[in-house]
C-alpha cells in the first residue's frame, strides 16, 4: 500500500534521545510513521495520492504538543477586545474608548487579557478605568480567565448589588460599604454576569475555532490537552471533525467542580473514552486554587494582603475523595494547583488514593492510555523542596507554562504576583528546572489563551525566562530548561503524561506522525532566537494540516 506521506532530503531530530537520525527520509502510511530510511527506498513507497516533499535540508521532530490550552472556551474568550498589549490604565482606557465608539447602542462590550499590573498599586476595580464604560454593559476578562471586571451597567442588568455566597471559592468583591467594585473572582462570581450577557451562536464559535486552531497548526502544533469542556466544546470539535476542519490531535479534560454530586461524578467517568479519530475525552480537570495575583491561591501562610488563604473546594477533604474515586475508576486527573499549600494536599490525595487502591490502577478503557493512572499538577507556581521532591516518587506530571513567568512577573518582583507573595515565595517561581532535575517529568504548555499558544515562544521562554520581546532581565535564570529538555517537554513528557509514550513523542518505525518541521535545529537556534524560528510544515497522522509557501 502506498505512503500517505513521505519526507526527503530531511534532516530527523528524535526527542528522545536529543540526535540527528542517520536517516534522510521518513514515510507515513494509516498515521504511522513506517519508514526511516534514504530517499531512494521512500521514492518507492510514493503512489499517485502520496503527498511527497522535499525538505531541502528542513528538520523534521516529532509533532510538539501543547500540555495545556483551552481552544474552544479561549476562541470564544478572545473574540472581544483584546487587552493583553496594555501596559498601563491610559492604555487600557484608550483601548476601551475605541471599542466603545464601534458599538451599536445598548449593545455588550467583551474584553479579554486585562494585565493586573496596568493597575499599578491600586486595587483592581472598574472605576480604575474612568468614565469610558458609563452606561455601557461591559464584561472584561483579566488576563488570568479567574476573574473579571463588570462595569455598573452590566452589574445592574445581573441583578447584582452586593456580595454573594458561593458553593466555590468565588467572590463579588465590594468596598467596605458593601457595593460591587465590578471585580469579579473566579468561576461562580464571573457566571453571575455572564448569565446575562450575550453568547455567539455555535456557527460562530466553530468558525473562530477553526480559526484558532488552524493558527495553532502554522505554530508547529500537532497536539493538545484541552483542560475544559464546557458548554458545547465537544460538539464543536466533532463539527470540526467531521468537516476535516480539525488540525490538531486533542485530549479533553472535562471539569469536575467542587458543587459537583456524585451523579455528576459517574457522568465524568461514562464520558471518558468518547470522542473521534482526533479528539477524545481522556481525564478530568479540578481546581484547588485560584491564582496569586488575585489573592485566590491556597497558600501556606497569606499573601501581603491577608488573602490566599483557602482552597477552592470549601471542604478539601471532599477533593481527596473524589480524587480516590476518579483513580479508582482509572481516570487521569489534572489538577490546578498554583499555591504551595494548594499543590500540597493534591499530592497528598495521589498518595492517598494510590495508597488506598495501588498504583497498578489501569487508566480506563477508553482514555487511551498505556499503562497505570498518571495524575498531574498545573501551574506549581510556588512550591518548597519538600514537594518538589514528592513528584517523582509519586509519578506525578508537573504541567507548567514557562512564559506565564515569562510575561507576567519581573526580576527584580515590581509584578503583582511578586509583591503579593513576598521575596521568599517570589523568589521560587516556576521552579522547572528543579523539578526536572528531582525526577519529576515537565510538560510545558501556554494555557491559552493566558499566553500565546506558538509551541517555540513556549520553549524559548523555558530556556531563557524573558519576556518574548526581550526588554527584560531573565526572572530565575536558574531555573532555565536546556534546550533538549525545553523540547522533550513538548513531545516526550507530553507523551508520557498521557499514557502514550510508546506510540507518539519520538521519531520511531510505528509511533503516529504527528510531525513538526522547522528550518533549522531547535537544539542549536540560540534561545533568544528559538520563537522566530520558521515553521515549515506540520502534520497530524501523516496527514499535512499546514505547510508554508514555498515547501
Amino acid at each position: 500500500m502506498p505512503a500517505d506521506l513521505v519526507l526527503l532530503s530531511a534532516r530527523l531530530l528524535d526527542p528522545g534521545t536529543g540526535r540527528l537520525l542517520p536517516h534522510t527520509a521518513l514515510a507515513a502510511e494509516r498515521g504511522r510513521i513506517g519508514f526511516l530510511g534514504d530517499d531512494r527506498d521512500a521514492r518507492a513507497l510514493a503512489g499517485p495520492g502520496t503527498t511527497v516533499v522535499d525538505l531541502r535540508g528542513a528538520v523534521v521532530t516529532a509533532g510538539f504538543t501543547d500540555g495545556h490550552l483551552h481552544p474552544v472556551s479561549g476562541a470564544e474568550r478572545t473574540m472581544g477586545v483584546d487587552l493583553s498589549g496594555c501596559r498601563d490604565l491610559a492604555a487600557v482606557r484608550t483601548a476601551l474608548a475605541a471599542a466603545v465608539r464601534d458599538l451599536r447602542p445598548g449593545a455588550w462590550l467583551r474584553g479579554w487579557g486585562l494585565d493586573p499590573n496596568a493597575f499599578g498599586t491600586a486595587p483592581v476595580a472598574t472605576a480604575a478605568l474612568g468614565p469610558v464604560l458609563d452606561g455601557v454593559p461591559a464584561l472584561i476578562d483579566l488576563f488570568d480567565a479567574h476573574s473579571a471586571l463588570a462595569s455598573e451597567r452590566a452589574l445592574e442588568l445581573a441583578g447584582v448589588d452586593g456580595p454573594r455566597r458561593f458553593e466555590q471559592g468565588s467572590e463579588i468583591v465590594c468596598d467596605a460599604e458593601g457595593r460591587p467594585t465590578g471585580l469579579l473572582l473566579e468561576d461562580a462570581a464571573c457566571e453571575v454576569v455572564e448569565a446575562v450577557a450575550p453568547r455567539p451562536t455555535e456557527a460562530e464559535v466553530r468558525a473562530r475555532a477553526a480559526e484558532v486552531l488552524a493558527a495553532m497548526a502554522a505554530s508547529g502544533l500537532t497536539g493538545g490537552h484541552a483542560m475544559d469542556a464546557n458548554g458545547d466544546s465537544l460538539a464543536v470539535y466533532a463539527g470540526l471533525e467531521a468537516e476535516d476542519a480539525l488540525p490538531l490531535r486533542l485530549r479533553i479534560a472535562p471539569w469536575c467542580r467542587p458543587e459537583a454530586s456524585d451523579a455528576d461524578l459517574a457522568e465524568l467517568v461514562r464520558l471518558q473514552g468518547t470522542g473521534g479519530a482526533l479528539w477524545r475525552v481522556a481525564g478530568v480537570k479540578l481546581f484547588m486554587d485560584g491564582t496569586i495575583d488575585n489573592g485566590t491561591a491556597w497558600l501556606e501562610t497569606p499573601d501581603c494582603h491577608g488573602q490566599s488563604d483557602h482552597a477552592y473546594w470549601p471542604d478539601p477533604r471532599r477533593y481527596t475523595r473524589v480524587i480516590a474515586d476518579l483513580h479508582r475508576a482509572g481516570v487521569p486527573t489534572a489538577t490546578h494547583a498554583i499555591g504551595d499549600a494548594a499543590v500540597r494536599h493534591v499530592l497528598d490525595a495521589v498518595e492517598r488514593a494510590q495508597a488506598e487502591s495501588g498504583r497498578a490502577v489501569r487508566t480506563g478503557s477508553g482514555t487511551g492510555g498505556t499503562g497505570v493512572v498518571r495524575h498531574r499538577v498545573e501551574h506549581i507556581e510556588t512550591v518548597p523542596d519538600d514537594t518538589v521532591r514528592r513528584f517523582a516518587p509519586l509519578g506525578v506530571a508537573a504541567s507548567m507554562q514557562p512564559t506565564h513567568c515569562c510575561e507576567f512577573t519581573r526580576a527584580d518582583h515590581t509584578d503583582n504576583w511578586s509583591r503579593r507573595l513576598g521575596e521568599e515565595r517570589a523568589g521560587r517561581a516556576f521552579r522547572c528546572r528543579d523539578l526536572w532535575e528531582a525526577g519529576a517529568r515537565v510538560v510545558l504548555g501556554s494555557d491559552w489563551p493566558i499566553a500565546p499558544y506558538p509551541p517555540l515562544q513556549v520553549m524559548a521562554g523555558a530556556r531563557h525566562r524573558r519576556p518574548a520581546d526581550l526588554s527584560l532581565p531573565p526572572h530565575g535564570p536558574e531555573q532555565a530548561l536546556t534546550p533538549l529538555q525545553a523540547l522533550q517537554g513538548m513531545t516526550v513528557c507530553a507523551a508520557w503524561a498521557a499514557g502514550e509514550e510508546d506510540r507518539a513523542g519520538r521519531l520511531a518505525v510505528g509511533h503516529r506522525a504527528d510531525l513538526t518541521v522547522l528550518a533549522d535545529d531547535p537544539l542549536r537556534v540560540p534561545d533568544t532566537e528559538l520563537a522566530a524560528l520558521p515553521v515549515l510544515l506540520t502534520a497530524v497522522a501523516g496527514r499535512v494540516t499546514y505547510r508554508a509557501a514555498g515547501v
